[in-house]
């Protein structure tokens, strides 16, 4: 065994990696925790994410299930630092990972554990990318799948997930929705659940994106990290990953996390509501109507854990409308070449409004993440 699972929030150790889920003893997520890296440590020579296999749940000798995920671009933005008027700006994007996003670097872990662990089946619910994620990773490892997915998923993300040979079964609600049925189904047929930070690798994956920053960045760290926020498992695992490398001294000394800064819509906005209330929790979004489906997270079971990051870091959270995004989106789409999803879109017009109010310095070097492919949400 090469890792170790214990509670992000009471710390209570699980002895068994065996059919592992939230803890036992509070119900918030498990973290793995790994031995720390060498600073003289070699990288393997290949261009996915497992290049940094040291610090992922991988036994020895194991073969990971990977589709080419991760090692994306950061991408500068001049023409739009220069409208927002900050010092630097670049663009992580994740819409070149497999089936079109970051989904798939968690999917790539995730997976690689249930193969490892020979489930019989896997079940996931979704609002689109996560759901084709797993549909094409599972297909990848040869095991069964079962998605739940509101019908008003954009149609590509359910043809792709239909496209893989998944049990694609299409409800009516939202996520909420979506993870009542799939933990209903995953308690009656045996198969593992896999919904976002209710176990603990598909996080393990998205912290991919933390190394491959802090390597993009010549092993330093930008001032502001801006993430458009469902689940929160992008913005955890990159704050995990920054941890990560801190611990094993791969950063300088005086390295500080970035100020993160959690991104949503204003039809579903349960992070920013609790942060902007001084909450620690969040409270359920009652009926949540975005376009932007990756946003449409009503009760997100990390948001302790986000507004912990956020306090912690002088972070902020906000949201905006539907129409803003909308333009935002057109905005990065024109001004760098990337066809963004609309969370994208919503993260920089976040990052706009905050630079306006004072809240995130004009002399930052920021970094946006662009989580999808625009594409996806065209029919």
């Amino acid at each position: 065994m090469t890792w170790t699972l214990s509670c992000s929030a009471c710390h209570t150790p699980r002895e068994s990696l065996d059919n592992a889920t939230t803890c036992a003893a509070c119900g918030q997520p498990l973290f793995a925790s790994y031995a720390p890296v060498p600073r003289d440590h070699t990288f393997p020579a290949r261009w996915d994410m497992w290049r940094y296999a040291a610090w992922l749940p991988l036994h020895v000798g194991e073969a990971p299930v990977t589709l080419g995920e991760g090692l994306t671009p950061l991408i500068d933005a001049p023409a739009l630092a220069q409208s927002l008027g900050v010092r630097r700006l670049r663009i992580k994007d994740e819409s070149q990972n497999p089936t079109g996003s970051f989904k798939a670097r968690g999917m790539s872990a995730t997976v690689t554990r249930a193969k490892g662990d020979k489930v019989p089946g896997l079940v996931v619910p979704t609002a689109g990318n996560a759901g084709a994620a797993l549909a094409a990773y599972a297909a990848a490892a040869g095991i069964p799948v079962r998605v739940f997915a509101p019908k008003t998923t954009p149609r590509p993300i359910l043809d792709t997930i239909d496209a893989m040979g998944a049990q694609l079964v299409r409800i009516d609600g939202h996520i909420g929705d979506a993870g009542k049925m799939a933990a209903a189904y995953a308690a009656e047929s045996g198969w593992r659940p896999v919904a976002t930070l209710r176990e603990p690798y598909r996080v393990e994956g998205m912290k991919t994106m933390g190394f491959e920053l802090a390597e993009q960045c010549d092993w330093s760290l930008p001032d502001v990290v801006v993430y458009p926020t469902g689940g929160g498992e992008g913005t955890v695992g990159i704050w995990k990953a920054i941890n990560e490398l801190k611990n094993s001294g791969w950063l300088a000394e005086h390295t500080k996390q970035p100020q993160y800064v959690v991104a949503q819509s204003a039809g579903c906005a349960p992070i920013a509501r609790a942060f902007n209330a001084g909450a620690d929790h969040a409270d359920p979004w009652i009926d949540p109507e975005t376009y932007a489906s990756g946003l449409r997270v009503p009760t997100p079971l990390g948001d302790r854990i986000l507004l912990r990051i956020l306090r912690e870091t002088q972070g902020h959270a906000a949201s905006v409308s539907d129409d803003t995004m909308r333009i935002a989106t057109r905005q990065l789409a024109e001004h760098t070449g990337i066809d963004a999803a609309p969370e994208g879109g919503c993260a920089l017009a976040v990052l706009r409004d905050l630079v306006s109010a004072g809240k995130v310095s004009r002399d930052a070097d920021v970094v946006v993440f662009n989580t999808g492919v625009g594409a996806s949400y065209r029919s």
